[in-house]
């Protein structure tokens, strides 16, 4: 879980770095908040045996219908971020699975 958990923080990173809108050290604290956050919600909901189960629970998702990711969103709380300075894509998709990390 660590190494995909890891994977997922350094695309955040460099598309939350990408936007300019915060600076570094904001950055480095958020995906440090990101990263906590990410390891409790999927503590208990990861399945090496079988990847696809709880694909769903793992899948972090910004869209026309959900604007704001929970995760995402505590991080943000808990790093004194705010969302919008993160400069995310209308839409994104990350699916957390053991072994393999997507977007789309």
């Amino acid at each position: 879980m660590k190494k995909e958990i890891a994977a997922v923080v350094f695309f955040m990173k460099r598309l939350v770095r990408k936007a300019e809108k915060l600076e570094t050290e904001k950055v480095d604290h958020f995906v440090e908040r990101l990263t906590v956050a990410l390891q409790e919600k999927y503590r208990g909901h990861w399945y090496p045996e079988n990847p696809s189960k709880g694909q769903a629970f793992r899948c972090i998702r910004v869209n026309g219908f959900l604007k704001e990711d929970p995760e995402l969103l505590r991080a943000c709380r808990e790093s004194g971020v705010q969302y919008r300075d993160l400069g995310l894509p209308q839409e994104l998709t990350l699916w957390v699975d053991p072994g393999e990390v997507c977007c789309r």
